[in-house]
């Protein structure tokens, strides 16, 4: 029989016992139990245990935990993902429920900006009860993506009983404070002055302005332009004294609503966070400062510069400057003959019209690039007017060529030139050299790319030495027989055979024009290209009236206006369907965000930019995309074959291009859950490449188009 002291201690421990079992009920009834899943572990959280005689509100939180490397989205994504939602069916005694939204962080996923939380997040929830005192039951069926190397969805449901009672769970209380503590506070409370936010008229970039009362230390801006709206990362700049805030942000992808009212979400050093709704001014606000470039090492300048030159030398042998290797075949067999001096200078003048053209091309890139235009390689081919001129230029060229006409200055004129020093017989040397350098832009050469990329993305001074040493590659050929006019004398003596030499030189420029027609019925259209077609060849045949009774030279020009007629037929049934024995491949048209959604469900997708005026992505489909084992491989059920094209100008593309620092056309890029930012590949494909890039993109354990 226990003695008194005895049955005391066992009293004491029972009730000991009695406490903490309740002080773990009450514990437990503030928080729900934990959903958990390989990416996110969650838990409702409340800070009060039950409710409180009279209170018609309860403080809630939806916790969630993180695993490592995975992240969730904010109320704005982004490009790629979509916020948490709630669907409280099957909660009692719930009226309305305030879902809290605290301050996000910025991170890439699949290469594009993307803001919301990592590692751990809690949501204040502020729940309005339907009738005040009594107890709740609140069950919310929770949807959330969670991403990694890919995104999965998450759907789980939280239920938590909330009976009578006034006591606190002080853990949960704390971690709700701590939480809403960072959610955006207003203008006034967080001492903003003034807010502006100006979207161009192109909606290709947002600029934005805060000011503060006190110095802004590591801001960071989010910002909110309505549904499908996304922004690539921020250029920052501080002034007046650290209090003044100007970024922009270029908008990767429009809003649905292009007049949606844009707000603004700031944040910065010790959990300060804003939400403010900016002013709209009538222009965007210049920077508080122009960011200084830092000069390039001098070792950098050499191989870039190297490059530009090698680039420009490739240009030559080029498939889309065959034309112009026409044009110095007949430029060297008008010299044949002349003086020592004479062809050396000749060349000399077509070198000069090569970099005269590059350096006006320097320049119109480097004063558009600072009004603010894209700008890239071969652009000036999305231009009808310029297509038209072309084509009728080389129209022109090529009939006489052909022997249908000749275009001679007057004989006073000659005269004049020649007494004033003979320099006038080289202006056609110098327009030859300019036009051939224009023809050459519609290609991006092996190591064009990386020369043209480093020029538009640099100083005034980058783009003057890279143009110029394209310009000095291009160029080469006319440098080297201006160094050495003897090699002219190898050339064949004159005969008959050069009247066969023009006509095939002539056919080489009529086939150049059909495929302009060709550009030109992707740009502007069938209606414009078929008027061109007319136009230009009324004007030959116009030029060719004085000569029309020479049946022999007059009917040299018809195998030319058959090409034209011909081209503009067939381009004219756009009705004509493809070979049937022919695999082809089932190309989904370029959307940058929808690459993130597929690579994030697990497929491959092949991304190619390509244009109807750029005959290296002509050569790359015949060769490399057409053929097996490639067109088989993007034939798989896994693999999305993306294109993006742009015969026609397209900000999307032409931004998707600038965040690889490329500015011209081809480009390829595999991605998949083993390269979610993107393989790139070369600019001239080789089967190999592209069939190992769909393979190191792909997940280890499948295989594409039977690779292992």
């Amino acid at each position: 029989m226990l003695n008194r002291s005895t049955r005391q201690c066992v009293a004491t421990i029972a009730l000991s016992i009695l406490f903490l079992a309740a002080s773990s009920v009450a514990v437990l009834a503030a928080t729900s139990d934990r959903a958990t899943t390989p990416a996110v572990s969650a838990q409702l959280i409340t800070a009060e245990n039950g409710i409180a005689p009279g209170s018609g509100t309860v403080s809630a939180g939806l916790a969630l935990e993180l695993g490592d490397g995975w992240k969730t989205y904010w109320r704005t994504p982004g490009e790629v993902g979509f916020p948490p939602e709630i669907d409280w069916t099957g909660s009692r005694n719930v009226a309305e429920v305030e879902f809290q939204w605290p301050a996000p962080e910025r991170f890439t996923a699949f290469g594009i900006e993307n803001f919301g939380y990592r590692d751990e997040v809690t949501f204040p929830l502020r729940i309005a009860l339907e009738q005040p005192g009594q107890p709740a039951r609140l069950s919310a069926s929770v949807t959330l993506l969670a991403c990694s190397d890919i995104c999965v969805p998450q759907d789980f449901t939280l239920a938590l009983d909330l009976p009578e009672g006034a006591s606190i769970d002080p853990d949960s209380a704390a971690r709700i404070a701590d939480y809403a503590s960072r959610v955006p506070a207003g203008a006034e409370a967080g001492g903003i002055q003034s807010a502006t936010a100006y979207v161009d008229a192109e909606a290709t970039a947002l600029t934005v302005t805060l000011q503060r009362s006190s110095p802004f230390q590591t801001p960071d801006v989010f910002p909110e332009l309505g549904e499908y709206a996304s922004f690539g990362a921020p250029d920052i700049r501080l002034g007046q004294d650290g209090r003044l805030l100007w970024a922009r942000l270029p908008i990767l992808s429009s809003p649905a609503d292009p007049t949606a009212v844009p707000s603004l979400t700031a944040t910065d050093t010790d959990g300060w966070a804003v939400t403010v709704a900016p002013d709209r001014p009538a222009a965007a606000p210049p920077p508080p400062y122009s960011e200084a470039r830092a000069a390039t090492p001098l070792s950098s300048m050499v191989w870039i510069v190297l490059t530009a030159f090698i680039g420009g030398l490739i240009l030559n042998v080029m498939p889309c400057v065959l034309p112009v290797l026409s044009i110095k075949l007949s430029s060297a067999m008008k010299l044949e003959g002349a003086g020592r001096v004479s062809v050396r200078w000749g060349f000399l003048a077509a070198a000069a019209g090569v970099m005269a053209f590059m350096w006006g091309l320097a320049a119109v890139l480097f004063v558009l690039r600072h009004a603010g235009v894209t700008v890239g390689w071969g652009l000036q081919f999305q231009n009808p007017v310029f297509l038209a001129l072309m084509i009728g230029i080389l129209a022109i060229f090529a009939a006489n060529l052909a022997g249908a006409f000749e275009i001679v200055l007057p004989a006073g004129l000659q005269t004049r030139l020649a007494r004033a020093g003979g320099t006038g017989g080289h202006v056609g040397d110098f327009l030859t050299g300019a036009f051939g350098a224009v023809l050459a832009t519609p290609c991006s050469a092996p190591f064009l790319g990386t020369a043209i990329a480093f020029a538009l993305a640099g100083r005034g001074t980058d783009i003057a030495l890279v143009f110029t040493f394209l310009g000095l590659g291009l160029a080469a050929p006319y440098l080297l027989v201006a160094a050495r006019p003897g090699l002219v004398r190898h050339l064949p003596r004159p005969g008959r055979w050069m009247i066969a030499l023009r006509v095939v030189l002539g056919l080489l420029l009529a086939v150049t024009a059909a495929w302009l027609v060709w550009v030109l019925q992707g740009v502007a259209g069938t209606t414009t290209m078929l008027a061109v077609v007319g136009m230009t060849a009324a004007l030959v045949l116009l030029l060719s009236l004085p000569r029309i009774r020479g049946a022999v030279r007059a009917g040299l020009a018809l195998p030319f206006l058959g090409i034209m007629l011909f081209g503009a037929g067939y381009l004219a049934d756009t009705s004509k369907p493809p070979a049937p024995s022919a695999q082809v491949t089932a190309w989904v048209p370029f959307d940058r965000a929808e690459i993130a959604r597929r690579v994030s469900t697990g497929e491959v997708v092949f991304v190619d930019v390509t244009a109807d005026w750029c005959l290296t992505c002509k050569a790359n489909k015949a060769l490399v995309l057409d053929r097996d084992p490639v067109v088989s491989a993007l034939a798989d059920e896994e693999v999305t074959p993306m294109q993006a094209d742009w015969t026609r100008p397209d900000p999307a593309i032409s931004r998707y291009l600038e965040s690889f620092e490329r500015y011209g056309i081809p480009f390829n890029a595999v991605y998949g859950p083993a390269a979610p930012d993107g393989i790139v590949l070369p600019e001239l494909l080789s089967a190999d490449a592209v069939m190992a890039a769909l393979d190191d993109a792909t997940d280890e354990d499948r295989d594409i188009a039977g690779q292992p």
